[in-house]
């Protein structure tokens, strides 16, 4: 695990988005022991095959969850924002993590011991069923998203990348920049084609007036044909 960093972020009942079914006790519990960890862009903090030592929450900045597919082509599987939590399959599964999960950008995560979150899970009925719903969204998006990769056309696949990179980041303050910047080959690790492919796809977006490209910074021009794009696949 990174080494481990103190500075500056938002207090653990701020981002933990079940922290309002722990009792008191709980709260306390899980101030007491929870890891601050601090992520350079690109470091990675859980790899594929390790046993999970620790349930991680995202505190600031954003991450990525993927898999090393043949040919060492990377897969996006999800793209993770503070208050959402990762590692907790391969926990509740007794199993070794089936992922990968490296940072984005600078990021700050919560480390929570597995000895005291599978406590938690046990004793509290309303934090057990609210993670059982946390886990079945992730299961339906899963599956819809595992349809989409396959059956769309790249131009569908695109433009439902840029729509649930806004839906899941927002837009900057003029309402047309996306709020994450990602490089050319993690835009295809989430689509499912090969870099050159993403390339051409978005130039051909910017032709048609559908987005606007500056660096690294995506801005969405015409919404509407981008929703039009993702579902007509």
């Amino acid at each position: 695990m990174p080494k481990k960093h103190y500075a500056e972020q938002p207090p653990i009942d701020e981002v933990f988005t079940l922290w309002d079914v722990l009792s008191p006790d709980e709260r306390q519990y899980v101030r007491n022991n929870y890891s601050v960890i601090f992520l350079k862009k690109n470091e990675i903090i859980q790899r594929e095959g390790e046993t999970p030592t620790h349930m991680m929450l995202v505190a600031k900045g954003k991450v990525k969850v993927y898999k090393e597919g043949i040919g060492s082509r990377t897969q996006i599987i999800r793209m993770l924002k503070p208050g959402e939590m990762f590692g907790y399959r391969a926990i509740i599964a007794n199993d070794t993590n089936n992922t990968n999960v490296a940072a984005f950008e600078m990021s700050t995560i919560y480390a929570l011991r597995t000895g005291v979150f599978i406590s938690i899970l046990k004793n509290n009925n309303s934090f057990c069923y609210r993670f059982l719903e946390e886990l079945a969204s992730d299961l339906g998006d899963s599956d819809k998203r595992t349809v989409n990769l396959t059956q769309k056309h790249i131009r569908g696949r695109l433009a439902e990348a840029l729509l649930l990179l806004k839906k899941n980041y927002g837009l900057e303050e003029d309402q047309v920049t996306i709020g994450i910047y990602l490089s050319r080959e993690d835009l295809a690790n989430i689509s499912n084609m090969t870099t050159s492919n993403a390339i051409r796809t978005l130039s051909s977006f910017v032709s048609e007036h559908i987005i606007a490209m500056d660096g690294r910074k995506l801005k969405i021009i015409d919404e509407e044909r981008l929703i039009r794009i993702s579902k007509l696949g």
